[in-house]
């Protein structure tokens, strides 16, 4: 796709965004104009406090995103690896992946208040489930016959597992990264707007409750481009990564 594609699409909305309450049709108290907008971040990322928020929500999404892809991946090659453990956890990994993470707020709060521990749950509990199911699939997707002639080679089982089943999982396993990254980023900011975790989701509820439209509005356009870089951040890595993938190559 042509680049003067999607930025036409930003010029419209931006456009749209400073004519609408200009020309009166959208009440400025609820859409402020977008260059008020513009002007209220210029003047946050002027402060302190803004670059401390956002580093407070990049490091509670980042090390919840690496607790997930850690314990999603290990678990996934454990129990895809084994027919008897999968069978013995399909049950309880359906009831428990449909569950929203923002249902278990109540209970996090109880346990943690409003510290990161809270957020940390949120983000690791969402986006575990993300990684843990594309890890199944992809250990299903391994050809039996590569398999038992590893083991008629006597591959040990890490072997099998280092030179069979990751390679295979692999495209699965970084499908499962981009999703949780993406999840566990508005489980992030979820958490700090409601519960109240120190973050850019907090600011946010701040400025909201105080009034601070332009203000309300200028952080959320920060977490949208948070958003889209990371989503750009977690393509690049997956192209990068499977360059050698017939996937990637056809693609590119």
């Amino acid at each position: 796709m042509e680049l003067w594609k999607p930025l036409a699409g930003v010029a419209v909305v931006v456009a749209a965004a400073e004519l609408l309450p200009r020309t009166g049709l959208v009440n400025d108290q609820y859409l402020p104009p977008f260059t008020a907008m513009a002007r209220a971040l210029g003047r946050q990322t002027g402060e302190e406090d803004f670059w401390t928020a956002l580093g407070q929500t990049l490091g509670g999404w980042a090390l919840g995103l690496a607790i997930a892809m850690v314990a999603g991946v290990v678990a996934g090659v454990v129990i895809g690896s084994m027919p008897i453990l999968r069978a013995l956890t399909a049950s309880t990994i359906e009831f428990l992946r449909p569950i929203p993470s923002v249902a278990l707020i109540p209970l996090v709060v109880l346990v943690y208040g409003s510290r990161i521990q809270s957020a940390l749950v949120l983000v690791v509990y969402a986006a575990f489930w993300q990684v843990l199911v594309q890890v199944l699939y992809g250990v299903a997707d391994v050809d039996p016959v590569v398999r038992d002639t590893a083991r008629s080679f006597r591959f040990s089982r890490w072997g099998i597992v280092r030179n069979v089943v990751w390679p295979t999982a692999l495209p699965y396993v970084l499908t499962g990264f981009r999703l949780a990254a993406a999840v566990a980023l508005i489980l992030q900011i979820t958490a700090e707007l409601i519960v109240g975790v120190p973050g850019l989701g907090r600011s946010i509820g701040v400025a909201q409750s105080s009034g601070a439209v332009s203000d309300t509005y200028a952080l959320v356009l920060v977490v949208g481009l948070i958003g889209v870089l990371v989503n750009v951040g977690a393509r690049a890595v997956e192209r990068r990564t499977l360059r050698w993938h017939t996937s990637v190559r056809s693609f590119g």
